[in-house]
């Protein structure tokens, strides 16, 4: 058995930690509220260009652009979402092993290392793509933690180009796709070619109300908040006149939107990723400082027997000593 003195020790440490894991999971939990934040300002962009797109859609549904051609594929490009920090719990391992099995999957259609390129945004992807041998392009490093709109519309930008030049013949995104503090889904997504019909019915819902992670207290929110819902949503879009007068023809506009939708899908999966990265971590440093908790009590209670124990002992030798003389 463990002295007292080991585990006063022990027991020092362990609220040591635990202060560590409270104040890490108070400060995800504030970076949380700020990436749902910034999902929540997009969403009025999104859904407008989404409306437009549509629109078009109904009114010429064979409309075709260039980024919707298929071809075989012999060079492919991944965007992978990842953190750059440790400590989220199974965050980045899902991101990771996701990204190994695309990469399997593509070499047993006979594709190599050297025909799939990597867009790791995120250090923790970036190192392990780098130990498999891929070949990765690194050109913000940063980004997963410093979300910029305008650094995913140059990462568009030019994977657009290099897809309309034929030096890739398909484009996938992997990232966790926010649903919910306590719900994030882990998503394989195709790029490009696009489908348009499939990118505007995607599902994009999205729980930004709160920041509770456990499902117990997510039903409980939902049903109480019900009665007293926001009147006005920034994700409803106000009803347009649908009757456009295109310049200078469809095509030519559809050319300039569809780069924008791409934008915006690259842009998406960051904020997601970015927001169900703190979500994961604070669920993490939650059930961390929970288990502090439980080896507190665990310790107080030995420490406690211990001490009992060493004062029986005490007064048995006293007793004892009494006795004799």
């Amino acid at each position: 058995m463990a002295s007292l003195k080991e585990i006063k020790t022990r027991m020092a440490s362990v609220q040591s930690t635990r202060k560590i894991t409270s104040a890490m999971k108070m400060v995800a939990s504030s970076k949380l509220h700020h990436a749902q934040n910034a999902i929540e300002n997009m969403l009025p962009y999104e859904a407008m260009l989404e409306h437009i797109l549509k629109t078009f859609l109904v009114s010429t549904p064979n409309t075709d652009t260039q980024f919707d051609v298929q071809r075989p594929v012999k060079r492919v490009a991944l965007l992978v979402f990842s953190s750059s920090s440790s400590l989220c719990g199974g965050f980045n391992a899902n991101v990771i092993k996701l990204l190994m099995q695309v990469v399997d999957e593509y070499h047993s259609k006979g594709l190599t290392n050297e025909d799939i390129v990597i867009y790791p945004i995120g250090r923790k992807v970036a190192e392990a793509a780098k130990k498999r041998g891929l070949t990765c392009v690194c050109p913000y490093p940063e980004l997963a933690e410093k979300p910029n709109a305008e650094d995913c519309r140059e990462i568009a930008k030019e994977v657009g180009q290099k897809w309309l030049k034929g030096e890739f013949d398909k484009v996938e995104m992997i990232y966790h796709h926010f649903k919910s503090a306590g719900s994030q889904i882990l998503t394989r997504k195709v790029f490009l070619p696009i489908d348009l019909t499939e990118e505007l019915n995607a599902d994009k819902e999205r729980d930004l109300t709160s920041t509770l992670t456990s499902k117990e207290a997510q039903e409980y929110m939902k049903k109480k908040g019900v009665a007293a819902q926001k009147k006005n949503d920034s994700s409803t879009v106000t009803p347009l006149n649908d009757d456009f007068i295109v310049e200078p023809d469809l095509h030519t506009v559809l050319q300039t939107l569809v780069p924008k939708l791409l934008h915006l899908m690259v842009y998406t999966a960051l904020l997601d990723s970015n927001a169900s990265e703190h979500a994961a971590r604070m669920v993490a440093m939650q059930t961390a400082t929970d288990n502090a908790d439980e080896l507190l009590k665990e310790l107080s209670l030995q420490y406690n027997k211990s001490r009992q124990a060493a004062i029986t002992s005490e007064l048995l030798d006293i007793v004892g000593g009494t006795v004799n003389n």
